[in-house]
């Protein structure tokens, strides 16, 4: 048999690991939902929350008993770890582990007889050493930083300033601002922390033995990282240090990956005594779920990706680094001179499924059925427009925020409008189950996509329209992640985005993250002299056997409709954070952090 690589995701409500031969065909996989699997620690949709405060978290426990599981399972799948030459993974970015002073200890000398979670979690009541100085990990949905964020913002002079060093903004999920809260809320936790790492690096450091370094590309979401200078930022680090000290930070953050080819070493002789593994296998350079996602397909320039999970993110490669405030600028994860541009919205899957909910409860639909939702969207006017003279019908425009949103900043909630673009007027649309104007919870099908891919449209027209400027929209837009099988969400990407070329699935896109991480891991091993990723996946690359085009893309008329609809959203993005008093979720500022 031949070579195999391996590649793992683990994200908000997954673990997944999945084999490819070096032709990246793929041949195993399995995953741990953590609901379905682990429900046991108490989670909902992956997570713990704390409301008063805004903290949504994960145990890291849960991680380490998934790891097991998904292992056990592609072992059931038939998978024979002996031909595995190499592993790479992604984690979803932003998170923070911290590790206590016996990790290192505990890393190297694991007992093939015994569970990672046997001997790393620790004794609850002291009995035994853990590997963890916190047991949670604060997840990119958390929403407790705000004031910690106001700090980042300011340290350099204004969030242009931060977003031109560090890529971006402060944010309340990046782990700058984490951190700081962190040793704030928990000082001797804290002082107990020996290293610290991201998600993606602390499933290396499982694989490796030994705290693995954060890569180059996960580096960029932390508000922490110089990336023009490629370095910490001496400046930024002593905020999050506090009065802990730069340097000590500094040695928790340890040295970060520059080569994402770059072998860490051979796997633990854990992963060889209990599962197999050839002593021979490496690590490769783990990195984030958005900058492996982008390793699943070789992109073009103008190509973009959109990610449909309980997230949605907006993906393109690009050699300018044209940093802005609205979105985020990230190293490539394995081609130096290149960067990442990512758009990413907390809320994404969640919120359509509270509406395609809501149908379903109306129309007497089993749940969890897309049907209705997708036929509804797909049969609703454009904009909700009926009128032939699109001009002087009012278009429905509507934000839809079950939880914080990120772009714009504002605290949830549900706003509709009607905006009238012949006159440019905006008034509050009154939605009732009857109305002729916004009957709910039908008109929201539409509404809620054609929002959530408008706002994508409106913040990525100007690097856009660089690549590509006429038409400004991208060459191919790729849909990745749990929704890009829905029919209506591919159908409303093209008219909305356009896509010169149209809009494509990649054949395994619930795994997209992962099989970047596979991709990267074959590449590391198999890379000849300095053959470059772009080159690797290309010479593999079955475009036949690997996506589909699922819907057209520029539609002369609708997608000029569309733009003038941008007019409309920057309007109601301006009257709801006005209304509600440019309110941030700070509403936790009593309490200590």
């Amino acid at each position: 048999m031949a070579d195999l690589y391996l590649g793992f995701d683990l994200s908000t409500q997954q673990l997944k690991g999945i084999a490819v031969k070096p032709d990246l065909k793929l041949v195993h996989e399995a995953k741990v939902d953590f609901d379905a699997d682990l429900s046991k620690y108490g989670i909902e949709k992956g997570v713990l929350t704390n409301p008063s405060e805004g903290e949504i978290f994960a145990p890291v426990a849960m991680w380490l008993e998934a790891v097991g599981l998904v292992l056990q399972r592609l072992n059931d799948d038939g998978l024979d770890f002996s031909k595995v030459k190499g592993v790479s993974g992604a984690g979803m970015q932003h998170g923070t582990v911290f590790w206590s002073k016996d990790a290192e200890s505990i890393l190297g000398s694991l007992d093939a007889d015994k569970t990672l979670l046997e001997q790393l979690e620790g004794g609850s009541k002291g009995e035994r050493k853990g590997a963890f100085s916190y047991p949670f990990s604060p997840n990119w949905q958390d929403a407790s930083t705000q004031k910690q964020c106001d700090a980042f913002d300011a340290r350099l002079g204004s969030p242009e300033k931060l977003a031109e060093v560090t890529g971006s903004k402060a944010h309340h999920r990046f782990s700058g601002p984490q951190i700081l809260r962190f040793h704030q809320k928990y000082p001797g936790a804290y002082r107990e922390t020996s290293r610290i790492s991201l998600v993606s690096s602390f499933l290396a450091s499982l694989f490796l033995g030994k705290v693995a370094p954060i890569d180059i590309s996960d580096v960029c979401g932390m508000n922490l990282w110089d990336i023009k200078n490629a370095c910490w930022h001496s400046d930024l680090v002593s905020l999050a240090a506090g009065s802990e000290g730069v340097e000590g930070l500094k040695s928790k953050l340890g040295h970060v990956s520059r080569d994402g080819g770059a072998s860490f070493g051979n796997i633990s002789p854990y992963f060889i005594h209990r599962y197999g593994f050839s002593p021979s296998c490496s690590i490769i350079p783990f990195t984030g779920d958005n900058p492996s996602t982008i390793l699943s397909l070789p992109l073009r320039a103008s190509d973009a990706i959109v990610s449909l999970g309980t997230s949605t993110t907006f993906l393109m490669a690009t050699p300018q680094y044209k940093p802005d405030p609205a979105y985020h600028f990230m190293n490539h994860p394995t081609t130096s001179g290149l960067y990442m541009f990512m758009l990413c919205y907390k809320n994404g899957g969640l919120a359509r499924e509270r509406i395609r909910n809501a149908i379903n409860t109306a129309d007497a639909q089993p749940p969890h059925t897309w049907t209705a939702f997708n036929n509804t969207a797909t049969q609703t006017p454009v904009l909700g427009q009926p009128s032939p003279d699109p001009a002087a019908a009012p278009m429905r425009l509507g934000l839809f925020f079950p939880r914080p949103e990120i772009v714009p900043n504002v605290h949830s909630g549900t706003w509709r409008y009607l905006y009238t673009p012949g006159s440019r007027t905006l008034a509050p649309a009154h939605p009732a189950p009857d109305s002729p104007v916004w009957p709910i919870p039908h008109a929201d099908a539409r509404a809620i996509l054609e929002s959530q891919l408008l706002s994508l449209r409106l913040r990525a027209r100007s690097l856009v329209a660089a690549q590509h400027p006429r038409p400004p929209q991208p060459r191919r837009i790729y849909l990745v992640g749990g929704g890009a099988a829905n029919p209506a969400i591919a159908t409303l990407c093209g008219e909305v985005l356009g896509g010169v070329e149209g809009v494509y699935r990649l054949d395994i896109g619930g795994n997209a993250c992962a099989l970047g991480a596979a991709y990267k891991a074959a590449w590391g091993v198999e890379r000849g002299g300095g053959e470059a990723f772009e080159e690797f996946v290309g010479a593999r690359w079955n475009e036949e056997g690997f996506v589909k085009k699922v819907a057209e893309g520029y539609r002369e008329g609708v997608w000029e409709r569309y733009g003038e609809a941008l007019r409309g959203l920057e309007e109601v993005e301006r009257r709801v954070l006005e209304e509600a008093g440019a309110r941030r979720e700070d509403q936790w500022d009593g309490v200590e952090g």
